[in-house]
């Protein structure tokens, strides 16, 4: 059959998809994907609610120098009676605060504070601020008071002692890897706040200025200074906790020798503002040998004339990057190593701030 001529004056196109319809579908799908992802993302770092033990909470501290999330865990002895201590405890990187390969899980805080009576806290890191969820410990921007991850961390630990009555002379703060960097820092831009802290693989205040070429370069004494100086008029000795593998290949033991004499010369200025050793220092040396499944190690003490800690250091044979323990669950942990949750409970609560 011979087609019906075109109306005068009318052009018929072919019917195709509207392109504003396509861009539509595309951006709804694109949407969707990063939404999923970021779902994905969150679930990961921050959990999922149904993952929310008994006396665990969340929270999230808002302050000048931004927000920071955080989980509180509540042991039952918190009953509105007695004002508990508090263990703000700071993961390593490629690790969470409460999420996938948390603190909790790697420290197993949660079960000790049920049985010892204190409140613990986790704080996680999020990849918008580090892509592998490592605290900057090593960004100078990041070692000052006021400022950034130091001011975020010490805006938690008041919030929790506000919001549920803790006890402010018994704040303590404990990190491993990255996380016992930024640890070392809170100690010393934040002595007002944290009693004691521990450190599990990890560095001196100022660590980034250390060439691992040639250490001595920069000395113990001259980053001993930088902390000091940090403290300013709120100078005092912050008791100090060093846990180190001897064959940790990602912070090698000579950082935590360092360490320890960083941190001994930061008590010596304090005392005085010379570094004269004005303190009168006794250190002793406790070997412990290797058991079954146990690996042996070293505990180091600095103690002061009353009988105070200024560094106790535990140096474990045959262990790599991690944080010991028995019950730790986590990529990051070794069974055959001392109780370092145990260990660094057992400090803190030896050393109120005075």
């Amino acid at each position: 059959m011979t087609p019906p001529p075109s109306s005068p004056g009318v052009v018929i196109e072919p019917t195709r998809p509207s392109r504003r319809r396509w861009l539509r579908i595309v951006s709804g799908i694109l949407v969707t994907v990063v939404a999923a992802a970021s779902l994905g993302v969150a679930a990961l770092q921050l959990g999922l609610p149904w993952q929310l033990g008994e006396g665990d909470r969340n929270h999230v501290y808002e302050g000048d120098a931004g927000s920071q999330r955080y989980q509180v865990h509540l042991p039952p002895q918190h009953d509105g009676t007695v004002r508990l201590p508090v263990v703000l405890a700071i993961h390593g990187c490629a690790m969470t605060g409460y999420g996938w390969n948390s603190m909790k899980s790697t420290t197993q805080f949660n079960r000790l504070a049920d049985r010892e009576g204190f409140i613990v806290v986790y704080p996680t890191q999020l990849i918008s601020r580090n892509v592998i969820a490592c605290w900057n410990s090593s960004d100078p921007r990041e070692q000052q008071r006021h400022t950034g991850e130091p001011a975020l961390l010490a805006g938690v630990a008041r919030q929790v002692v506000e919001e549920y009555d803790a006890d402010p002379a018994r704040v303590h703060v404990a990190g491993a890897s990255s996380g016992a960097g930024t640890a070392v820092i809170l100690a010393a831009t934040y002595p007002d706040v944290f009693a004691t802290v521990t450190s599990v693989a990890g560095g001196e205040y100022g660590l980034n200025q250390v060439d691992p070429d040639d250490p001595d370069a920069t000395s113990p004494l001259d980053t001993a200074r930088q902390a000091w100086a940090q403290m300013g008029e709120r100078a005092r000795r912050v008791p100090l906790l060093v846990i180190q593998g001897e064959r940790d290949e990602v912070v090698p033991p000579l950082v935590a020798t360092r360490l320890v004499t960083h941190w001994t010369a930061v008590g010596d200025l304090v005392d005085d503002g010379l570094p004269n050793d004005s303190l009168d220092l006794t250190e002793e040396t406790v070997s412990v040998p290797a058991e079954a499944g146990r690996h042996p190690y070293t505990h180091v003490t600095v103690t002061a004339p009353d009988g105070s800690s200024v560094v106790e250091a535990y140096r474990v044979q045959d262990m790599g990057h991690a944080w010991p323990g028995p019950d730790g669950d986590g990529r990051y942990t070794d069974h055959a190593g001392p109780d370092a949750s145990a260990i660094a409970w057992e400090f803190a609560e030896r050393h109120p701030m005075r």
